[in-house]
């Protein structure tokens, strides 16, 4: 797996965490820097999450080294930082498949190991999860410790309070390691972070203080400053207690993650002399022992396959412009004509694009951090106070905040913006993380407008029409990746609202696409035309409101119907259907048929290989066609094909 250059004595030694039992303190740490060498190299191959992984190895080595996984459960929170965990866990030999079709998961998976007892990819369920698994030992499951390792990031999140509260009162025997690195995506915001910057260390056993002597002497000039805020915090209670001891923990810390003596004896310590839950906050540096990572402004949180050498990644180059950049750039320019144009996002300024606002009016962009919820009720009190805001959440994320989609912005009516990146399947991060529900989950609501954009020219008419509408609550939904490399107008255009446009004009098919299937449908169309048939291409923009002018034309003009999406099933083709139904459109033998994505979940690949696995490319589209008009010639075919 490692280059030839690097040599990994220890590590190829370990099949799994048992053969860690049999190391000594000073073996443990030198895998662990055998460790961090073989993950830099796996990731230079296949891209990935690298400065989370490279941040955790002295972490997953004391975990391992000290628990008995997988009978005791460790539980990573979002999972991207679990690529050293995998190959101490048999998986060492698949490293070269991460992230790609038929390969290992980004995230942990319950499917892929038995190391893994609880998927994840979304954050802050660890210490959910871990109370689960908590009390199924309590109530005689064949499970043992559990132990959730969450990032000072997630842990801004409400469901990690909420999980904290309740472990707090249940007081079982339960242990969450606090990963905090000062740095997720992007740096975290909000009380919390500035609360563990500042965090007093007040450990409750006293064995552990002999531990503590004369760490900070020992720790880089960042750490020893932190340690020594730490020391100096004042936490305004009488019991100068942490916050996490308020809450019924025990708290040791905060200790050097990176210092395997430390690690293992707060670990083996805290193994031994737990009754209740502990909390153990460990200081961690994103990127550990990779300079480029280290030096990097994202700690290469996520990066492409690079050079370990130099450390340059490797990433195709388009000239279209990425959906997210044009997103981001009308925003800002909107926003330099419009005062009142604000925006918001959950710890993902760049991800979302809203960086770009961020650098031109900074007073008007605000990071809520991993905290969906409060980011979808926090963008409803800005509108209804007269500001205008987008608030910029990916697709597979806004499904956390759905709740207050629902009653704190549709149901009051509020002209909320909501900008749907990483819509439909998004690749290598899978199922995870694909946008595959949006359009279901926003249209079926009373009042919203839904859009998606067919191009990043549709885009930019999508973000200016959304800045225009204050009647309520308003959608547009786009992908992760390049354009189609459309030219693009001066300025983005007002849509009418519920108004889609013909393409191109035929007779015997009609395909409908919502969103950037329209290439696909194109594509099909073509080939199609080549067979003899006339194909008329429509992109509907809207999937609510319906624009029912335009389904009737193409009902009465076609004997076939095609809706294309690149969303699960009940979305716009439910729709279109049951209001074609409504409207007695399906009474005179007009064939409709819609595409979707299919009833299960697909795993990560490349985005074609997956639009492949769910039936939607070109050639299933022009098929979907033919089986319906022409039958007779299709069974021919499947009979020759099943001789």
């Amino acid at each position: 797996m490692t280059d030839m250059m690097t040599k990994t004595p220890l590590l190829d030694g370990v099949a799994g965490p048992a053969d860690l039992k049999r190391l000594n303190d000073a073996e443990l740490a030198r895998l662990a820097d055998e460790l961090r060498a073989d993950v830099i190299d796996a990731v230079s191959r296949t891209g990935g999450h690298l400065g989370s992984s490279l941040g955790v190895v002295e972490l997953t080595v004391g975990i391992h080294a000290v628990f008995d996984t997988p009978r005791d459960k460790l539980i990573w929170d979002v999972g991207h930082q679990c690529y050293p965990h995998k190959i101490l866990t048999g998986r060492r030999h698949r490293m070269g498949t991460l992230r790609q079709k038929d390969g290992l998961s980004g995230f942990t998976k319950r499917a892929e190991s038995d190391y893994d007892p609880f998927g994840a990819a979304h954050s802050s369920t660890s210490i959910s999860a871990a109370l689960g698994f908590t009390v199924g030992r309590d109530m005689g499951m064949p499970t043992g410790d559990a132990v959730a390792v969450i990032g000072d990031g997630s842990i801004s999140a409400g469901m990690a309070y909420e999980a904290l509260n309740n472990a707090g009162h249940e007081g079982r025997r339960l242990f969450v390691i606090l990963n905090d690195n000062e740095m997720s995506i992007a740096p975290p915001t909000g009380a919390m972070s500035t609360y563990l910057s500042n965090l007093s260390r007040n450990s409750p056993f006293a064995p552990l203080h002999a531990i503590a002597e004369g760490m900070e002497a020992a720790l880089p000039k960042p750490m020893r400053d932190g340690a020594r805020r730490a020391r100096e915090m004042v936490t305004g209670v009488e019991s100068r207690g942490t916050f996490f001891e308020e809450l019924g923990f025990d708290y040791i810390g905060p200790i050097d993650g990176h210092d395997m003596e430390q690690v293992l004896g707060v670990l083996r310590a805290a193994k031994t002399r737990a009754t209740g839950p502990v909390l153990i906050h460990a200081c961690t540096v994103k990127g550990k022992g990779y300079a480029p990572a280290e030096g990097s402004a994202d700690k290469y949180h996520g990066v492409s396959k690079f050079d370990v050498e130099t450390g340059e990644q490797s990433k195709g180059k388009s000239n279209a412009p990425s959906y997210t950049s044009v997103f981001g750039e009308t925003l800002a320019d909107l926003a330099s004509k419009d005062p009142s144009i604000v925006a918001v996002t959950a710890a993902m300024p760049s991800g979302t694009g809203v960086n770009k606002m961020a650098d031109r009016f900074p007073a008007r962009v605000f990071d809520v951090g991993i905290a969906e919820q409060h980011g979808v009720t926090f963008a409803a009190g800005m509108a209804a106070s007269g500001l205008k805001p987008f608030c910029a959440i990916y697709s597979t994320f806004l499904q956390r905040g759905y709740d207050q989609v629902v009653h704190d912005v549709v149901l009051q009516g509020l002209p909320v913006r909501f900008a749907i990146d990483r819509a439909g399947l998004v690749g290598a991060d899978g199922a995870t993380h694909a946008g595959s529900f949006d359009i279901g989950y926003l249209a079926s609501l009373p009042g919203i407008v839904v859009m998606a954009a067919a191009d990043e020219a549709e885009l930019m008419h999508m973000v200016t029409t959304a800045a225009a509408h204050d009647s309520g609550p308003i959608a547009f939904r786009y992908p992760r990746g390049n354009g189609r490399g459309v030219e693009m107008p001066e300025t983005g255009e007002v849509l009418e609202i519920g108004k889609g446009r013909m393409i191109q004009e035929g007779s015997d098919v009609a395909l409908l696409s919502l969103g950037t299937h329209l290439d696909a449908c194109e594509r099909a169309a073509a080939r199609l035309e080549a067979e003899g048939l006339s194909v008329s291409i429509a992109d509907a923009r809207f999937a609510k409101p319906l624009d029912m002018a335009l389904i009737r034309d193409l009902a009465a003009r076609h004997s076939l119907l095609v809706t294309v999406e690149q969303g699960a099933m009940g979305g716009f083709g439910a729709m279109v259907l049951q209001a074609m139904a409504s409207e007695g459109l399906l009474d005179q033998g007009l064939k409709v048929r819609t595409l979707h994505l299919p009833d299960r979940f697909i795993d990560q690949a490349n985005p074609d290989e997956m639009y492949a696995d769910a039936g939607l490319t070109a050639e299933d589209i022009a098929n979907t066609v033919r089986a319906a008009m022409r039958p007779a010639e299709t069974n021919v075919v499947d009979l020759i094909a099943g001789e």
